[in-house]
């Protein structure tokens, strides 16, 4: 990734989430504490997205990407009385040419800092 191609995809399928996730979860590398992650540049798009949701609140999953950055991953969040849960709500994919109906997602296209 560079700043030109700022903020890249902001939509991203529930499964590539779910495995970035989990390759957080998984992560047990002791970091330099020069290179070590401590912000974050969110395009405003991706949180125009899951606040178009219109959910109770919104879940900030940290995970590592396939460039092997971490990035979070936003997610609408909406209280379950019945479970005492809160339960996810994703976005509706959008194709190429802007029509809905490309599966769930989540959004995207957080940069981590350093190194941007």
């Amino acid at each position: 990734m560079n700043e030109e191609t700022f903020p890249g995809p902001i939509q991203i399928p529930v499964e590539t989430a779910n495995e970035w996730e989990k390759r957080y979860d998984d992560d047990n590398a002791i970091e330099d504490s020069k290179k070590k992650v401590k912000a974050f540049l969110i395009p405003r798009k991706s949180l125009e997205k899951v606040l178009d949701l219109e959910t109770e609140a919104v879940w900030a999953y940290l995970g590592i990407n396939d460039q092997k950055e971490k990035t979070l991953l936003f997610v609408g969040a909406e209280y379950n009385k019945e479970t005492k849960k809160w339960d996810n709500v994703y976005g509706i994919g959008e194709g190429m040419d802007g029509e809905v109906g490309g599966g769930d997602v989540v959004y995207d296209g957080a940069r981590p800092s350093p190194p941007y």
